[in-house]
């Protein structure tokens, strides 16, 4: 990765900033990719039997050598430890190149040409959100998650992690024993999972990065104009968060979906999983007081032990609930009363974050500050502190 970005800064400098992030993302997917579709060698007769598969293996390469270094090697293995030494040799070689081109041209460049240009093409057309200002927001932020490269990766990644995750789960042991027929072209629990769980890694990604600013100085024309109550603004960042994050995902599960499995179990699914999106969008804007890529960011406040307990707790319910709905669209009664369940939760969730919202005041939040050392107890007589008299 590092010998392919080190020959991407040869190129002009502006298209060079418009490749690197994009060449990021196609490493990290390739990456997840690989690992969880290579295929699994348990025993040394199978690595013999599969040696083409293994020259497109580098995982197996570097198995070979660590066997190489505890000593002794089968001849089966030699090929491969010499293939790693080879990329190891490749790897160090290129990323020193890649260091040398960043130091004598690269660091030049950064000091003496912008990193964004104006752009320069025509066709600037973005669909419409709603009102004057539901548009705004959302094509304000679409236009920022466009152009941004680090809001781009951000969003890869979550998604990309979802994307690793769900061809984990899509080979499960349950999938291996099907006929390779029927692998794919039946509904059955793990794709289920899968698609449910990609839907949810970019519904999450989209509001991740929604938090984080492009330009935390800019934001200086969203405070001095008049903008709408922290209520109504609740529908702008509701679209642009369905718009960018739920729909675009949802659409493209549905078309898979609609290739693999008959219509009937496709469009059941699909609207499953339309109202799972529901849910996760509406419990992602709870407390989500700003305009998207506008207040500052504060870092420091990420739990991630917690993130990771909870986002085992989910995958563990996504496995549960994806065995409850195969049964429940068996019939149609009963997915009928899991459609009508999952409606009642996302009323229930819409209406909570109305609410929590009208409850936590009139403005929007463009600046995150750390939490006060002193807290006051608020006990005010007569619109006058006692302590003042």
């Amino acid at each position: 990765m590092l010998t392919v970005q080190g020959a991407a800064q040869l190129l002009p400098r502006q298209v060079f900033l418009r490749v690197s992030s994009w060449l990021q993302i196609a490493f990290f997917v390739l990456l997840l990719t690989v690992y969880f579709l290579q295929p699994p060698f348990s025993e040394i007769d199978q690595l013999a039997k599969a040696q083409s598969k293994l020259l497109w293996l580098p995982s197996y390469w570097f198995f070979g050598m660590f066997q190489q270094l505890n000593g002794p090697i089968r001849p089966e293995l030699a090929m491969l430890a010499n293939r790693a030494w080879i990329a190891l040799g490749a790897a160090v070689s290129g990323a020193a190149g890649a260091y040398l081109v960043c130091y004598f041209r690269t660091l030049r460049k950064i000091a003496e040409q912008p990193d964004i240009l104006p752009e320069t093409r025509r066709f600037r057309w973005l669909p419409r959100f709603g009102g004057p200002f539901e548009t705004a927001v959302g094509q304000f932020s679409l236009r920022t998650l466009l152009r941004s490269r680090q809001h781009r990766v951000v969003f890869a990644f979550y998604v990309g992690v979802g994307l690793g995750l769900a061809m984990f789960i899509a080979k499960a042991p349950i999938m291996r024993e099907q006929r390779p027929e029927d692998l794919w072209f039946r509904m059955n629990a793990p794709l289920l999972v899968a698609t449910t769980l990609l839907l949810c890694a970019a519904v999450v990604g989209t509001r991740m990065v929604f938090a984080m600013p492009l330009e935390p100085r800019a934001n200086w024309i969203l405070r001095i104009i008049p903008l709408p109550d922290l209520a109504r603004s609740l529908a702008a960042r509701r679209r642009a968060l369905y718009a960018i994050g739920m729909v675009p995902m949802w659409v493209a599960l549905a078309a898979l979906l609609f290739c693999l499995w008959p219509w009937r179990e496709a469009a059941q699914h699909t609207v499953i999983l339309g109202l799972v999106g529901v849910i996760v969008a509406e419990l992602c804007l709870v407390s989500f007081r700003k305009i998207p890529f506008t207040c500052s960011y504060l870092p420091g406040k990420s739990h991630w032990h917690m993130a990771v307990l909870i986002f085992g707790l989910l995958v563990f319910l996504m496995s549960k609930g994806a065995e409850g709905e195969r049964v429940a669209m068996q019939t149609l009664t009963g997915w009928i009363i899991m459609a009508g369940a999952l409606l009642c939760v996302a009323i229930l969730a819409r209406y909570r974050t109305n609410s929590r919202t009208r409850r936590e005041g009139p403005d929007l939040q463009f600046e995150d500050g750390p939490e006060p050392t002193i807290l006051p107890l608020g006990l005010y007589r007569d619109g006058v502190l006692p302590l003042e008299k």
